[in-house]
């Protein structure tokens, strides 16, 4: 299958290790290439972005895909890289970054407001609680565009409250459908087993995040037997909120500190 890769390669390439961008929901490569692709790189890292089945560039259709199929694209991508990558993952890129650790080996990975190993059922209920229309859609539909799919929506799921509106509706026109069968693998059908990872892990999350909030990020963390990093005043599109470059400065300071 034919997937669209954002890639960029350094001026003078300073890390011998690639690095590997894994988007979430609804998002595909580009999420990636407007800070966090041309940070790395200006810092001497091979980066590659990767659009998952169905999404933005990529070949394939939404509907029915599952976690497993997912997974199936980012080893396709870790394959074609010159060195096993060092993975960053983004919400439901977070959950595929956890899968591809139990069976493939990597130098370290990242976690950005990472949909936890145990599953999303906190999100459904916090969903259900506030956007109860919102669920009766998804539920009725059996896709999940119905939770990004106003620009109003998409604010409340991904971005913060003080987000400038114009940038909002730029992202909301790139958000895809997302797949309903690979949802019920993140509520239990395809969890993540933390014993089995054994790669070193970051794990950040937001203050103000609607979609993982700070509680499942440092209940991810605790799986792990580690203590997450929570960024002040920041929504769940960490990569492309206003307070971006500290996140993406904690991540360089961290793989520089474990030699990647």
């Amino acid at each position: 299958m034919r997937l669209e890769t954002i890639t960029r390669i350094p001026k003078n390439q300073t890390h011998e290790t690639p690095l590997l961008f894994i988007h979430g929901m609804w998002h595909g490569a580009w999420c990636w290439d407007e800070f966090f692709l041309p940070f790395f790189a200006d810092k001497g890292y091979h980066v590659t972005a990767l659009s998952l089945r169905g999404h933005a560039g990529s070949e394939g259709t939404i509907r029915g895909n599952k976690i497993a199929d997912y997974l199936s694209d980012v080893e396709q991508i870790a394959k074609t890289l010159p060195t096993p990558p060092a993975l960053i993952g983004h919400s439901m890129g977070g959950f595929l970054t956890q899968k591809y650790l139990e069976r493939n080996n990597a130098p370290a990975a990242v976690l950005l407001a990472s949909n936890p190993h145990f599953g999303l059922w906190p999100t459904f209920l916090r969903i259900a609680a506030q956007r109860p229309i919102t669920l009766f859609k998804v539920l009725t539909q059996l896709r999940l565009y119905p939770v990004v799919e106003t620009p109003e929506a998409a604010r409340w799921a991904l971005f913060s409250k003080d987000m400038p509106e114009e940038q909002v509706l730029k992202y909301h026109k790139k958000l895809n459908d997302e797949s309903f069968r690979m949802f019920l693998d993140l509520l239990g059908l395809n969890l993540a087993r933390p014993k089995k990872i054994k790669t070193p892990l970051l794990i950040l999350g937001a203050e103000f995040d609607n979609a993982i909030t700070a509680s499942q990020v440092h209940a991810t963390a605790h799986g792990y037997g580690l203590q997450a990093e929570i960024f002040p005043h920041m929504a769940h599109n960490m990569m492309v909120e206003a307070g971006w470059k500290s996140v993406a400065e904690r991540i360089l300071n961290w793989l520089n500190e474990k030699g990647v």
